[in-house]
C-alpha cells in the first residue's frame, strides 16, 4: 500500500490501474480510523481490484466553535489499519493540496436534506461534505464509493448529490459498527470519559427500543419518537441536540411509519455531541 500526499500521485496511480482495465472503490474518511471505517475498506476490498482511502480532516464542513482543531488524528495508526484491511492507496492530503487559497466554489444543496435534522444546528456541515466528496470524485473517479449508516443523513445526501450531478459512481451504505456494549463505533467516542462511556449507552438503548416498537407494528412515529426522548431524558449526562423520525430518502419529517423511515438522534454526552439511528424498513 502507498500512501500519497497530492492530488497528482492519486491520478497517476488510477490511471495506471484503469489501463490494466482494474475496478476502484473509494472510502472517504476523516481519518482516526476504527472496526466501522474497517468495515466500509472490507467491502470495497471485496468489490473492487484496488481501493482509495481518503484520510482527511476537512476543514470546510466544520462551523465556528465545533472540534476542528481537537478532532483526534493518527495517520500511522490509520496507515496499519489500511493495510491490513487490503486497501491499494491512502490518500493523505493537507488542506492546501485540497482547497487552494483563493477557492471560491462550493457544493451546496437545498431543502430537507440538508437543513434537516444535523442540519439545523450544522447548518454550513453538508455544504462542505458535498463539496470534498465532490472533489474526492473527481480526483479517484472510483466506480464505487463507500459510506456507513451511522452518517445516514449524510448518505442521503450523498446519493443526491450523486443522482442530481450525474456522477458515475455507485454508493454502497454499509452498516452501522457497534461496540460489543452498543454503542455505535465513532471517532469521537475517544473525547469520553469513563463516566460519559457508560452514559453514552442511553443512544443504543433509545435505537433498540424504537426498533422493538417499529418491528412490533407500531405506525406512530411521534409516539416512538417520544418513548425514544424519554428513554434518553433519563440520563443525567445526556442532552438532546433531536430525535425525529424523518423519511430515509428525503429527510422529510413523517409522522406515520411507512417505509423507509429514518430514526436518529443527536445527543450531547458531556460536551461530545453523538448520533445514531436505525431504518425502519417494513
Amino acid at each position: 500500500m502507498k500512501i500519497v500526499k497530492t492530488v497528482e500521485e492519486v491520478r497517476q496511480e488510477v490511471k495506471a490501474w484503469r489501463k490494466e482495465g482494474l475496478t476502484v472503490g473509494l472510502v472517504p474518511t476523516m481519518g482516526f480510523l476504527h472496526e466501522g471505517h474497517k468495515s466500509l475498506i472490507d467491502r470495497a476490498v471485496a468489490e473492487n481490484d484496488r481501493v482509495v482511502v481518503s484520510d482527511f480532516v476537512n476543514p470546510t464542513q466544520f462551523g465556528a466553535g465545533e472540534d476542528l482543531e481537537s478532532y483526534p488524528r493518527d495517520l500511522s495508526r490509520d496507515a496499519e489499519l489500511c493495510r491490513e484491511a487490503g486497501a491499494s492507496l491512502l490518500f493523505n492530503p493537507e488542506p492546501e493540496e485540497m482547497y487552494a487559497q483563493d477557492a471560491c466554489t462550493m457544493v451546496d444543496m437545498s431543502g430537507d436534506l440538508t437543513t434537516e435534522l444535523c442540519g439545523r444546528t450544522r447548518p454550513i456541515h453538508f455544504r462542505g461534505v458535498c463539496t470534498v466528496v465532490s472533489k474526492l470524485f473527481n480526483i479517484v473517479a472510483p466506480d464505487r464509493a463507500y459510506f456507513g449508516q451511522k452518517d445516514a443523513q449524510q448518505l442521503a445526501v450523498i446519493r443526491r448529490m450523486v443522482r442530481d450531478l450525474n456522477f458515475d459512481i455507485e454508493i454502497v451504505g454499509c452498516p452501522i459498527i457497534r461496540e460489543e456494549d452498543g454503542l455505535a463505533k465513532s471517532s469521537r467516542n475517544t473525547y469520553l470519559n469513563s463516566e460519559e462511556r457508560k452514559a453514552a449507552l442511553v443512544l443504543s438503548r433509545a435505537v433498540a427500543k424504537g426498533r422493538a416498537m417499529a418491528e412490533a407494528g407500531e405506525k406512530d412515529a411521534d409516539k416512538i419518537v417520544a418513548e425514544m426522548t424519554d428513554c434518553i431524558n433519563q440520563e443525567p449526562l445526556a442532552r438532546i441536540d433531536y430525535v425525529k423520525a424523518v423519511n430515509a430518502e428525503t429527510i422529510v419529517p413523517v409522522s406515520v411509519m411507512e417505509p423507509p423511515v429514518l430514526m436518529a438522534m443527536a445527543v450531547y454526552v458531556g460536551k461530545t455531541r453523538l448520533i445514531d439511528n436505525f431504518i425502519y424498513k417494513g
